[in-house]
């Protein structure tokens, strides 16, 4: 159910092909021992935000992870702060995607920045992409 509670608090605040922009307001359950923002919780938004960033480019199914890094360079904040964050698709191959993600707080000062490779090659079969429709708008 956490997984659940964590995707819900979630707000997409932009999304263009190849950019998502989100945020996060810290609730108890996104924060650790010392009611800071846990670092799970900032990699599972790499994660998310990585696959996000692959559907802005067209694909239905994003693919599976083959690598997630996440580089905490900050404190996320404490319960009632707000936690902002870019991805963006930086390559978008038939077999690979490649994502870049980078966190702020509300001042832009950078919390964490993380990095996912999605492997695509069977999403690219999926009947449900837009991928033509999507190359259009750009």
């Amino acid at each position: 159910m956490t997984t659940l509670r964590f995707v819900r608090s979630l707000r997409v605040t932009a999304a263009r092909p190849g950019t998502v922009n989100f945020e996060l307001d810290v609730q108890k359950h996104h924060t650790n021992r010392l009611n800071i923002l846990h670092g799970g919780t900032i990699a599972s938004m790499v994660d998310l935000g990585g696959s996000l960033a692959v559907a802005s480019r067209g694909l239905f199914a994003t693919g599976v992870s083959t690598d997630l890094n996440v580089t905490y360079l900050n404190s996320g904040g404490k319960i009632g702060d707000r936690i902002l964050a870019e991805v963006t698709c930086d390559k978008f191959g038939k077999t690979l995607a490649f994502t870049n993600i980078q966190f702020t707080n509300p001042k832009g000062d950078i919390v964490a920045r993380g990095s996912h490779t999605k492997y695509v090659t069977l999403a690219w079969r999926d009947p449900q992409n837009i991928v033509e429709e999507i190359n259009k708008l750009k």
